[in-house]
C-alpha cells in the first residue's frame, strides 16, 4: 500500500492551486507526510482545491489530519475545496469534520475549595463520624445488655485469648517504658530538691505523679497504639474480604464475637496494667533517688507511704477501665469503618491510633478537673 503523497498540480489562475492527494491517508503512514503538511500554506493562495480522488484508503487518523489541515488553511485566508473523493471516504471525512468543528464539552476541573469551605467539610465529616461512634456505642451497649442478661451466650474462649494478647502479653513494653518513666521523673526532680535539701520528697514527687497520672496515661497509650491499632486491623481486614458479612449471614452477631470480648478484656487487663506500671514506676524512681540524693530504699518507702493516700491510688486505677472502653470502642468503630481495599486498612488503622491517643488524653484532662473540683 502506498504512503500517503500531496503533490502541487499546475496553477490554473493566479492565486489558485490545486493539490493532489494520493497514496494510503491511514495511521500507519502518517508519520512520513509531516513536513509536506507543514510546508503547505494558504497565505498568499485565495482559493486551494484539494483532489482526493487518488486516495486509495482513509481511516480516522487520516481524516482528522486532514480536517485539521483544512482548518488550518482556512485560517490563513484560503478558501478549501475538497473534490473527488469516495463515498465512503468522504462519509468519514465529513462525520470527522463535524467532530474538528464541534469538539465535546470537556468538564473543567473543579475549583479547588475554599478555606472556609474545607474547614466546613472538615466540621461536618467530624460531625458525623461522631454520630456515627454513638451509634456504635449504643449498639454494643445493647449486645453487652443481652449477653449479660444471658450469660450462656458470652463468648469466654476469645474473651480469655485478648486478655492474654492485650494483656500478658504487653507486660515487657509496660514495664520497662514505666520503670523508665520512674528513672526520668526522679532524675529530673533530684536537682531541684537537692538545692532545699529536700531530698526525701522525691518519693511524694515519684509516688504522686506516677500514680495518679502517669501510669495509667502511659499505659493507655501503649496498649491504644499496640492493641488498638491491632483491633481496627483486624476487624478491617475482615471487612475488606467481607468475612463480617458472612458471618451475619450465616446468623453470627459481629457485635458478640468481635468487640464485645475485646472491650470485656480491656476493662480486666488495663487496670492490672497499670498496677504493674505503678510498681515499676515507683521501683525506677527508688533506684534512682538513691543513686542521685542518697536516699535509701527503706527511707523511701517509709516517706512513700506517708505521702501517697488510698485515695490517689485509687484515682489511678479507676480512670484505666474508662481508658480501656476508649482504646477497644475506637479500634473497633475504626474497623468497621473500613471499606475498599488493603490502604484503607492502614488508613483506618492509623486514625484508630490518633483517635484513641487523643481522646485518652482529653478523658485523663477531664479526670483531672473533675477530682479538683472535688477536692481528690
Amino acid at each position: 500500500m502506498n504512503t500517503p503523497s500531496i503533490t502541487p498540480a499546475a496553477m490554473t489562475q493566479p492565486a489558485h492551486q490545486s493539490v493532489a492527494l494520493s497514496g494510503a491517508w491511514t495511521g500507519r503512514g502518517l508519520g512520513a507526510i509531516g513536513p509536506q503538511l507543514d510546508a503547505l500554506s494558504g497565505a498568499e493562495q485565495s482559493q486551494l482545491v484539494v483532489d482526493g480522488g487518488s486516495i486509495e484508503a482513509l481511516d480516522t487518523a487520516g481524516a482528522w489530519v486532514l480536517q485539521k489541515l483544512l482548518a488550518r488553511l482556512r485560517a490563513e485566508g484560503a478558501k478549501v475545496e475538497v473534490r473527488d473523493l469516495r463515498q465512503e471516504f468522504a462519509n468519514l471525512f465529513e462525520a470527522v469534520g463535524r467532530h474538528v468543528a464541534n469538539p465535546p464539552d470537556t468538564a473543567a476541573p473543579p475549583a479547588p475549595p475554599s478555606r472556609l469551605a474545607a474547614l466546613g467539610r472538615s466540621a461536618e465529616a467530624s460531625v458525623e463520624q461522631g454520630v456515627a461512634m454513638l451509634g456504635f456505642v449504643g449498639e454494643y451497649t445493647v449486645a453487652m445488655a443481652g449477653s449479660l442478661a444471658r450469660p450462656a451466650r458470652i463468648r469466654w474462649r476469645p474473651i480469655l485469648y485478648n486478655i492474654r494478647s492485650a494483656g500478658f502479653d504487653a507486660l515487657p513494653i509496660v514495664g520497662l517504658l514505666s520503670f523508665l518513666l520512674g528513672v526520668v521523673i526522679a532524675y529530673q526532680g533530684a536537682g531541684q530538691l537537692r538545692q532545699y535539701g529536700a531530698n526525701i520528697f522525691v518519693a511524694d514527687l515519684v509516688g504522686l505523679s506516677m500514680l495518679r497520672e502517669f501510669a495509667p496515661l502511659m499505659t493507655a497509650i501503649i496498649i491504644a497504639g499496640r492493641s488498638g491499632s491491632a483491633y481496627a486491623a483486624q476487624i478491617g481486614t475482615m471487612a475488606v474480604t467481607e468475612e463480617i458479612d458472612a458471618m451475619r449471614t450465616i446468623g453470627i452477631a459481629p457485635l458478640e464475637l468481635l468487640v464485645l470480648p475485646k472491650i470485656l478484656a480491656l476493662m480486666v487487663v488495663l487496670p492490672l496494667l497499670t498496677v504493674f506500671a505503678d510498681v515499676l514506676g515507683v521501683f525506677g524512681g527508688m533506684i534512682m533517688a538513691r543513686a542521685q540524693l542518697g536516699v535509701g530504699f527503706v527511707e523511701f518507702f517509709e516517706r512513700f507511704v506517708k505521702a501517697v493516700s488510698v485515695t490517689a491510688y485509687l484515682i489511678g486505677i479507676c480512670k484505666a477501665p474508662v481508658f480501656a472502653v476508649i482504646i477497644a470502642t475506637v479500634g473497633c468503630f475504626q474497623g468497621f469503618r473500613t471499606k475498599g481495599g488493603p490502604d484503607s486498612v492502614g488508613r483506618q488503622t492509623t486514625l484508630s491510633v490518633v483517635q484513641s491517643t487523643f481522646l485518652v488524653i482529653v478523658a485523663d484532662a477531664l479526670f483531672s478537673v473533675a477530682f479538683s473540683a472535688l477536692d481528690l
